[in-house]
């Protein structure tokens, strides 16, 4: 599984910007998709997933009300309202292949993952 995501750049605070991640390879095989993200010395944290079917989805909740995840065939999306100069970070899509109905919150829960792409928050 490959994954290639997009969508990252500087945006005011309050304002909106949309992350794609475009998989390719065994998507077949894929249960969960992610989206984390990982701030300048902090660790990689968990931001929302959704199941392969799309029938499931988690959130942070710190991010709970002001982002949303979807997929439409390959493409994944990460919909991101309400944006605070908290929110910069460094986003990544991973896939989950291990299938189960549980959206896994932790970053070992996942064996791929895409290039990340950079969102900054201006205040």
């Amino acid at each position: 599984v490959q994954l290639q995501a997009s969508g990252g750049g500087l945006v005011q605070a309050g304002g909106s910007l949309r992350l794609s991640c475009a998989a390719s390879g065994r998507t077949y095989s894929i249960s969960t998709m992610a989206w984390f993200r990982q701030a300048s010395g902090k660790e990689r944290e968990f931001v929302v997933g959704i199941s392969w079917s799309g029938g499931s989805t988690s959130t942070a909740g710190s991010v709970k009300g002001r982002f949303t995840i979807s997929r439409d065939n390959a493409m994944v999306y990460l919909e991101m309202n309400s944006l605070k100069p908290e929110d910069t970070a460094v986003y990544y899509c991973a896939a989950r292949i291990v299938r189960g109905t549980v959206i896994h919150t932790t970053r070992w829960g996942y064996a791929y993952w895409g290039q990340g792409t950079l969102v900054t928050v201006s205040s």
